[in-house]
């Protein structure tokens, strides 16, 4: 995949404040980034001119300016899941003691969108932003259910099949099947295909103009023995949040 350089550093030059959570100078964003003085210098003064940069306090540094906050909060008015979403993550991590997460379509894989991280030393940990395979997860297969089944096959037949682990789906006709199977039934289950040790339970939530996967993911050695309890609670949940009933979805 090529890389747009000068994007990729605005992104990085954010994520840098995010974690200093403060004012920095050119040198400290220089060294501690890797880049030439001279780019770093070119970059802060374009976004300072366009009022995405300001100093808090003269030769103090610069930090991003409440332009960004603006910005953000206009793009999440735009197309963002419902605020909603926020409190059924947090209910599920609390109550299944396990990452509950969001899962949306991304360029042929799952990125998720929202993530409430259980409170266990050891857990399916990810982040916002982070991307998983469509079918080799069960939230990337509770998103694929929601297409139209020419388009899933289609799809399918197109994606490329990387042996994860033992337990990996390889085939287009394997993975459907599991589709079909998980459709019947109402919820999607993952068992060690992605990520050793872990496995995944989602349901599909097709909102209007909208599809998403709902995931509650840890080890398999605590979650194995409580799918039906946890399929209960999520479902509960998405009824009493959102005020929809998760049901089959046929494409």
């Amino acid at each position: 995949m090529s890389m747009v350089r000068q994007a990729a550093q605005v992104l990085e030059l954010l994520e840098f404040f995010a974690q200093v959570k403060r004012p920095a100078a050119l040198a400290e964003i220089s060294e501690t980034l890797n880049w030439p003085r001279s780019s770093t210098f070119n970059l802060l003064s374009t976004l300072k001119s366009l009022g995405y940069l300001y100093e808090p306090r003269p030769k103090g540094g610069v930090y991003p300016s409440p332009r960004w906050a603006e910005l953000f909060d206009a793009i999440r008015i735009g197309d963002t899941p419902p605020v909603e979403m926020d409190g059924l993550l947090e209910y599920l991590a609390n109550a299944t003691a396990e990452t509950a997460a969001l899962a949306a379509p991304n360029a042929g894989q799952a990125m998720f969108v929202g993530v409430r991280e259980s409170a266990y030393p050891v857990r399916f940990t990810t982040q916002v932003g982070n991307c998983v395979p469509l079918h080799a997860t069960a939230a990337g297969r509770a998103l694929l259910s929601q297409r139209p089944h020419a388009d899933r096959l289609a799809f399918l037949r197109r994606a490329e099949y990387i042996h994860y682990t033992a337990k990996t789906l390889m085939t287009p006709d394997e993975v459907d099947a599991e589709i079909e199977r998980s459709v019947q039934q109402g919820w999607f289950i993952g068992i060690e295909e992605y990520s050793p040790g872990l496995m995944g339970i989602a349901l599909a939530l097709p909102l209007p103009g909208r599809h998403y996967a709902l995931l509650v993911s840890g080890p398999t050695e605590r979650l194995g023995s409580r799918v039906q309890e946890v399929v209960d609670l999520m479902r509960n949940a998405v009824r009493e949040t959102l005020g929809v009933e998760v049901a089959p979805v046929r494409g």
